[in-house]
């Protein structure tokens, strides 16, 4: 089957103008466009997807729905924020584990905003006790661990990013060799895109390859925390 293309300039667009007029009224006159362009387009990806993520592993999912599903909601979460803009100004698209019971746990993801475009492997902004539980586990399993992110192909392909602890954690030998793999507060790692890459056909299957470089640190991440992979 000849490579087929999901994401459109239109998705980038609609996103930008968004990003200029993110009130709820000009939302609802142009919801048709966003459907159309960028939700609809996702739902067909994520579909697309899910035969290369079985390959990878049974236990992540993609979820097509609209709502609970593999696509975060457009609706910005206003209760904490004093930044009252109703909406997302990108599209945000994560194959969670099978047993995630929120956003924070092993995930491939996808991230299209028109000034930064990127997938991702790896846990964002782990609670407390999980990041302890996977620093232990780095502890146990250095050799594990180097083999997941200091592999060539993985580093040819993505950066260890987030943010870090300017200290060594509590309770970690200072004078460990892993010690400033043990300072991540966030254990995830990025490949940078461009929108061109996304709107050309083949997109699907460049992802596809991307999420297999990075799984070995999912699978690694998997492995301290007890989840099967």
């Amino acid at each position: 089957m000849a490579p087929q293309s999901f994401f459109t300039p239109g998705l980038f667009e609609f996103l930008r103008d968004l990003t200029a007029n993110n009130r709820k009224p000009w939302f609802e006159a142009n919801r048709e466009r966003y459907e159309q362009v960028v939700r609809e387009p996702a739902q067909r990806f994520i579909v697309a997807f899910s035969p290369y993520l079985k390959r990878l592993s049974r236990h992540f999912v993609a979820d097509p729905r609209p709502n609970g599903g593999s696509m975060f909601r457009i609706y910005r979460d206003l209760r904490f924020s004093r930044d009252k803009h109703p909406y997302k100004t990108h599209l945000g698209i994560q194959f969670r584990h099978i047993d995630a019971r929120n956003a924070h746990t092993p995930s491939f993801y996808l991230h299209l905003d028109p000034d930064e475009v990127f997938t991702a492997v790896g846990l964002w902004h782990p609670d407390g006790g999980t990041a302890r539980r996977i620093r232990e586990h780095i502890v146990e399993d250095g050799s594990g661990w180097k083999r997941a992110v200091r592999s060539a192909d993985f580093q040819d392909r993505f950066e260890m990013t987030g943010e870090r602890l300017k200290r060594f954690p509590q309770g970690f030998d200072p004078e460990h060799p892993l010690i400033e793999d043990l300072k991540w507060k966030d254990f995830t790692a990025v490949s940078p895109l461009s929108e061109s890459d996304v709107v050309r056909r083949g997109f699907l299957e460049r992802f596809a390859e991307l999420s297999r470089v990075g799984a070995p640190l999912n699978r690694w991440l998997c492995r301290s925390l007890e989840l099967s992979y």
